[in-house]
């Protein structure tokens, strides 16, 4: 049986994202405001904005996340750890990071894996979410992303970046949920479509 969500509630249960490279200071600060004001559940920006929002944000109940490997997750596993630990110094509370998706796609699921962990190891202690891209991948190397992520130890999975391909789907929310189970949150990400 379905419930009618308040805004509040709602709100509280969004992420307000602003990952465009080109944002302007004045468009960060904006966003923080709209997050801020409506009581969104985070703001999400590029973690080189993030030190700005924690300083904007100061003594609000609004979290910050910042994105590691974006938006392609083809980055250096070790430049996404450290991506990640300079984004929590700067005062992120987490961390939405992009599985490298050409190495699951090759059943390479060791690196994989490897990768997930390295980041939230130095997250320490903070969420992370990993974006699986669902657009990119079939429906058994979404299962397969699900289980590196859940192994690794992740909070969330998140169904895309929104730059590759299509948003989240019902099909792609349903299906994370079976292979996830009920303790790990999903972001439906990117639109929904």
């Amino acid at each position: 049986m379905s419930r009618r969500w308040t805004r509040p509630e709602l709100a509280a249960r969004i992420d307000h994202t602003l990952l465009d490279a080109a944002a302007t200071n004045h468009e960060i600060l904006l966003a923080c405001e709209i997050a801020r004001r409506n009581h969104c559940a985070t703001v999400c920006l590029n973690s080189n904005r993030i030190a700005m929002a924690s300083e904007a944000l100061q003594g609000s109940d609004i979290g910050i996340a910042a994105v590691v490997g974006f938006p392609f997750g083809a980055s250096h596993v070790d430049a996404k750890a450290h991506e990640a630990a300079l984004a929590i110094a700067d005062g992120a509370t987490e961390i939405d990071m992009v599985i490298d998706i050409g190495r699951l796609k090759d059943g390479q699921l060791g690196p994989v894996r490897a990768d997930i962990a390295s980041v939230v190891a130095a997250a320490a202690f903070h969420t992370v979410k990993v974006i699986l891209e669902c657009s990119r991948l079939t429906d058994d190397e979404k299962r397969t992303g699900c289980a590196l992520a859940v192994e690794a130890g992740a909070a969330f999975i998140k169904t895309s970046t929104g730059y590759l391909g299509h948003g989240a789907t019902l099909h792609d929310v349903a299906l994370i949920r079976a292979a996830v189970g009920p303790t790990l949150g999903i972001k439906a990400s990117g639109g929904i479509v």
